[in-house]
């Protein structure tokens, strides 16, 4: 992999360490993974949706296993056993607790309550277990993240994002942050994430005022067109086609705005988790994508998908995989020698565990 010194990404200036930036990279191709992805969607639907689990194994497994960084590429080792069985414990759990409640009416709500407890157990699961079955250098990840925490950054987040309609997103955005990134392992060395507010708010605000842009466009282009119909439907009885229409656009310019809105965030809070990240104290991750960039990409992956019937999926996919990870590196302290090194003893410490203690992929 080459390794250069990045042009947007300035490591502050030290006496006794040096420091190198190094770049994440894909090497993935779209015509590479239609042949997996073709193969994935016709066994699926033959199976009726059992071999999704395999699918996802596949999927992963080529995606890992091209994101490379310094040279080495990442690992995925769950097996489709392993996520079938988690799928068929979470519905099977759903399928009881509707039938408990549709019974006996006096317990109507068990589900809503069970799945509020549940999700944050669920959701520690299922981070521990995709850690577990992710490797670099042949070294396993963990997680150690606490169900109380889970119940904080999801269900407490969400609940802050809910009633202040949107406007307390960043400081849920921060805590899930904080908790996937500061309880992430690798080979017994520890992560640490603590984004500040400031970028995240920055970037839903900025979010918001080009979300709200794109919409005045659509409606100006959409009401003009309107217009035009109207008059042809000024001499025809039906005029019941044009209120139809507008509404159906007005609709649509909504989802635009929030779309367009939600994609710009998304690409600041990366941006802004992945670069206030640390690994062993000392090596700093950054990522400086675009947001305009990020969602243009975005949006046009979502248009030639649908306009190919989702044959370009697999085009689109790895797109955007190149476009993410060629903006994502790492700012490591001293020798890289050095680094690997560490690592490679640490997990051969305390990596055997993992291999026979992976447990089962609930989803989330």
């Amino acid at each position: 992999m080459v390794v250069a010194e990045a042009t947007s990404f300035q490591a502050a200036p030290t006496r006794d360490v040096s420091i190198d930036f190094h770049r994440f990279s894909f090497m993935g191709s779209g015509k590479e993974y239609f042949g997996i992805w073709i193969v994935n969607v016709f066994l699926t639907i033959v199976t009726l949706g059992i071999y999704s689990a395999w699918a996802k194994v596949r999927r992963n497994r080529y995606f890992y296993g091209n994101t490379v960084l310094l040279g080495r590429a990442f690992e995925y080792h769950a097996r489709g056993g392993q996520i079938l069985v988690g799928r068929l414990i979470v519905l099977g759990g759903l399928v009881i607790l509707n039938v408990i409640a549709t019974t006996v009416p006096i317990l109507a709500l068990l589900p809503t309550i069970a799945v509020i407890v549940a999700v944050p157990w669920l959701v520690v699961r299922g981070l521990r277990f995709n850690a577990r079955v992710t490797s670099y250098r042949n070294v396993r990840f963990d997680f150690v993240g606490s169900v109380g925490g889970a119940f904080k950054a999801f269900i407490l987040g969400g609940l802050l994002t809910l009633i202040s309609l949107g406007l307390l997103a960043p400081i849920a955005s921060r805590w899930i942050g904080r908790y996937v990134g500061s309880n992430l392992r690798l080979g017994g060395k520890s992560f640490h994430t603590d984004p500040p507010l400031l970028p995240l708010y920055r970037g839903m605000c900025i979010g918001a005022a080009f979300g709200v842009i794109v919409g005045i466009v659509m409606a100006a282009i959409i009401i003009g067109t309107v217009r035009v119909t109207a008059l042809y439907e000024a001499v025809s009885p039906d005029y019941v086609t044009v209120h139809w229409v507008l509404a159906g656009a007005m609709y649509a310019v909504v989802l635009s705005v929030y779309g367009v809105a939600t994609l710009f965030y998304r690409a600041a809070v990366r941006n802004a988790v992945w670069s206030a990240s640390r690994f062993d104290e000392k090596h700093r991750f950054r990522s400086n994508l675009s947001r305009g960039r990020y969602t243009w990409i975005a949006i046009s992956n979502l248009v030639v998908t649908v306009l190919s019937l989702g044959f370009l999926r697999p085009w689109a996919a790895v797109r955007m995989a190149h476009y993410t990870w060629e903006h994502t590196g790492v700012l490591i302290a001293g020798s890289v020698g050095t680094l690997v090194s560490d690592i490679e003893e640490q997990g051969s410490a305390v990596g055997a565990e993992f291999i026979e203690f992976e447990g089962f992929d609930f989803g989330f």
